[in-house]
């Protein structure tokens, strides 16, 4: 697929309400850091309350993974993501339009090594993220640290996915970002030596996936991280952010390779990545992003674990439209 490139046609009239959002979300992530975490907490409280179907998701995946929680632990900690959440937005402005001296002041990182000896054995690496609220922020600490390719959705609108493609590869020269699905593509850049992000976390459906566990609950989990490292002779090394307390800015950590992976056994190696990310979620739960239905896809015959939580309702037409 070719890079997303300006043309005439984004000019339309019908791009203008993009263009204006585009330009205010530029304009807000020039104000000074804090200030924008301040908007994005508030912007989190309004959804806390407001946002009735993302909070019915987050609050049942929290439940379904935090059993041990009371109804008030669980209440504080739904509100601390729903502000994590809020900040997120703002983050992702951060990240798309900051220039990279602003940036670098704002994170610590730290296992480089990892990486770069995979880069001196001339070894692909599947840099193994997971979707927390500040993925958007993470990736650009990373690649401006380690330069990376990525896999993205492109997106519908075309000068949305234009403004969304530049702001994730600019802070690399060599970057290419990949858009989901293009398998071979992936390969071939593991096997050119490259080091490719790739988030397996989230519920792709039935097809690609296999049943093991994720917080003692079967879910639908992506095989494609093992074969990703089978295809292309690559290390698997994960990495993750912490947005640190009172705006001191981000922590990133690069893991080491998971070892005996992959192992040939698409469900035991599943069952490993769920495992680690589930680790690295306990270790910061209110900076995931709950507010996704990791649990919607069930095993053949096992209840939906989300009854009406998070289900559009279908809007009723009146009684004389239905005769």
């Amino acid at each position: 697929m070719d890079k997303p490139r300006f043309n005439a046609a984004m000019l339309h009239p019908r791009f203008w309400p993009t263009w204006l959002g585009i330009g205010c979300w530029w304009l807000i992530s020039q104000l000074p850091y804090r200030w924008q975490m301040g908007l994005g907490r508030l912007f989190g409280w309004l959804s806390f309350y407001f946002a009735r179907r993302r909070y019915a998701i987050a609050d049942r995946n929290l439940a379904l993974c935090f059993p041990e929680l009371d109804a008030a632990a669980r209440r504080q900690l739904l509100r601390e993501n729903f502000y994590s959440t809020g900040m997120a937005l703002f983050e992702s402005g951060i990240a798309w339009f900051w220039p990279q001296w602003r940036l670098r002041r704002l994170f610590t990182i730290e296992g480089l090594e990892h990486l770069q000896r995979a880069k001196e054995a001339g070894e692909g690496v599947v840099l193994l993220a997971m979707h927390f609220t500040t993925l958007d922020i993470g990736a650009a600490f990373m690649n401006m640290s380690h330069s990376i390719d990525g896999m993205y959705r492109p997106h519908n609108n075309p000068v949305y996915d234009l403004v969304q493609y530049r702001g994730r590869a600019r802070h690399s020269t060599d970057t290419a970002v990949i858009p989901r699905g293009d398998l071979r593509a992936m390969i071939r850049a593991l096997r050119d030596g490259r080091a490719a992000w790739y988030a397996p976390d989230q519920d792709y459906g039935r097809r690609f996936s296999i049943f093991v566990p994720f917080f003692g609950i079967p879910a639908a989990t992506v095989s494609a991280t093992a074969k990703f490292a089978r295809l292309g002779d690559a290390r698997v090394i994960p990495f993750t952010q912490t947005r640190l307390p009172r705006g001191r800015g981000y922590k990133v950590t690069v893991h080491a390779p998971l070892e005996n992976f992959p192992s040939g056994d698409d469900s035991l190696d599943a069952t490993a990545i769920n495992a680690f990310i589930e680790a690295r979620i306990r270790e910061q739960p209110e900076q995931y992003l709950w507010v996704h239905r990791r649990f919607k896809t069930r095993p053949p015959g096992a209840p939906d674990l989300y009854d009406d939580a998070g289900k559009k309702r279908k809007k009723r037409r009146p009684a004389a439209e239905r005769a």
